[in-house]
C-alpha cells in the first residue's frame, strides 16, 4: 500500500504507464488508473489494479498522482481534470509527478494551473524505456519542491534507485533532454560503426562482443541498439521512430531558445528523417542503420522467409496464365502470329504459298 493507505493514481496507461502500474501492483502497492483507450485499462484491471472512471476520479481518491501522458493536448486535459476534483476534507496535500516527455513550456503551464489550487507538482521525466525498467535501468529526474521528495521517493524506488533531484521544477525536463540529445547522437554512432564494420568484411557481432562491455567504447545506447542492426531487425521497437521525431523536435527547438550550437546533433536530424521516409515510423531508432547501411552500398536485408513466400508465389500465377491461355484458347485461329504460323505449319505440312501471299503474312 502507498504511504498514506490511499492508492497510488496513475493517469495516462500507455507502454510506460500501464508498466509503472504493473510494477507498482507487483511491489504490494494498490494503484488506481484511468485512460481513455479502453484496451489499456482491462490491462490494468487484469494485473489487479482499479479501474477509474474519470481522471478527476483517480485524483480524488489518491494522494499521489503519476501522469504518464504523448501529447500536449493529453496533459492540458489532464491538468484541468485535477483541477476540477473535490478532494475529502483532511487529506494529504495532493502530489502529482509528471513523467512525461513533453516541451518544458507545458509543463510550466500546468504547474501554473495547480500551484494556486493546493497541488505539488514536481516535474519528473523518465530516462528510459520501458523494457529497460526491468532491469531497473531507468533514471528518473526530479525536480521541483525538495520537501516533497521524501512522500515519493518511495513510490518511485519500485521502478529504479536512480531517482535524483536535479533543482527547481523543470530541471527534470532539462536533464532528460540533455540526455536524449547525446542518445540521438550515440544511436546514429553505433549505426555508422555497424556498418564500417561490415564494409571492412569484420563481424558485427564480435565487435559488439569486443566493445560493448568496454568501460572506454561501450555504451548502453550501444549494448541496447546493436543487437536490432546487427540482425537488422527493428520490431519490436524499444522506441519508435515516429515518437523519436517529437523529442529531436523539442531538443532541437530547446537548443535554439538558448542560442546553443548542436552541430553533431543536427547531422543526425537527416538521418532519423531519412527513416521516416522509408517507411520505419512503427520500427525502433536502430533501423537508422539500414539508412546508412543504403548509403553505403550494402544491399538490404533479405526479407523473412515467411514473409516472402506468399508474395513470390502470386507474382509468379499471373505470369503462367499469361504464357498458357492464349495457346489453349480458341483465340489462336482468328490472327496468328507469324511465330503460330510456322509452328502450326511444321506438323502439318502444307504447300508453298504463292509469292503474293509471303508479304501479307509477315506484313501481319
Amino acid at each position: 500500500m502507498s504511504g498514506q493507505g490511499r492508492p497510488i493514481g496513475l493517469i495516462g496507461l500507455g507502454i510506460m504507464g500501464g508498466m509503472m502500474a504493473e510494477t507498482l501492483i507487483q511491489h504490494g502497492h494498490s494503484v488506481v488508473g484511468y485512460d481513455i483507450t479502453p484496451r489499456t485499462r482491462q490491462r490494468l484491471a487484469s494485473a489487479g489494479g482499479a479501474v477509474a472512471p474519470t481522471a478527476t476520479a483517480v485524483a480524488e481518491v489518491s494522494d499521489v498522482v503519476i501522469v504518464s501522458l504523448s501529447t500536449t493536448a493529453a496533459l492540458d486535459a489532464t491538468v484541468e481534470a485535477i483541477a476540477t476534483c473535490q478532494r475529502p476534507p483532511g487529506a494529504a496535500r495532493l502530489i502529482v509527478l509528471e513523467t512525461s516527455t513533453l516541451p518544458l513550456a507545458d509543463k510550466e503551464r500546468a504547474q501554473k494551473r495547480l500551484r494556486p489550487l493546493g497541488v505539488t507538482l514536481l516535474d519528473c521525466p523518465i530516462s528510459g524505456t520501458a523494457a529497460r525498467m526491468k532491469d531497473r535501468a531507468w533514471t528518473i529526474y526530479c525536480s521541483g519542491p525538495k520537501s516533497a521528495m521524501p512522500r515519493v521517493r518511495t513510490i518511485l524506488r519500485a521502478f529504479t534507485d536512480n531517482t535524483p533531484h536535479v533543482g527547481v521544477f523543470g530541471n527534470g525536463t532539462r536533464m532528460k533532454f540533455a540526455a536524449n540529445h547525446l542518445v540521438a547522437i550515440l544511436n546514429v554512432a553505433t549505426a555508422e560503426s555497424i556498418n564500417l564494420a561490415r564494409k571492412l568484411g569484420l563481424d558485427p557481432q564480435q565487435m559488439l562482443d569486443l566493445f560493448g562491455p568496454s568501460q572506454v567504447l561501450g555504451t548502453g545506447v550501444m549494448r541496447l541498439r546493436a543487437p536490432f542492426m546487427i540482425r537488422r531487425e527493428y520490431s519490436p521497437p524499444t522506441m519508435k521512430v515516429e515518437v523519436w521525431q517529437k523529442d529531436m523536435q523539442v531538443i532541437g527547438d530547446m537548443a535554439k531558445s538558448v542560442d546553443c550550437p548542436t552541430p553533431l546533433f543536427s547531422a543526425c536530424v537527416p538521418i532519423y528523417n531519412a527513416a521516416m521516409a522509408q517507411g520505419r515510423a512503427a520500427q525502433d531508432t536502430a533501423s537508422v542503420s539500414e539508412v546508412l547501411a543504403g548509403m553505403a552500398g550494402i544491399p538490404p536485408a533479405p526479407a523473412r522467409a515467411t514473409a516472402q513466400a506468399p508474395a513470390t508465389a502470386s507474382a509468379k500465377v499471373p505470369v503462367k496464365v499469361s504464357v498458357k491461355v492464349p495457346v489453349k484458347s480458341p483465340v489462336k485461329a482468328l490472327a496468328p502470329t507469324p511465330t503460330q504460323a510456322k509452328t502450326q505449319a511444321k506438323p502439318k505440312p502444307k504447300p508453298k504459298p504463292k509469292p503474293k501471299a509471303k508479304p501479307r503474312q509477315r506484313a501481319s
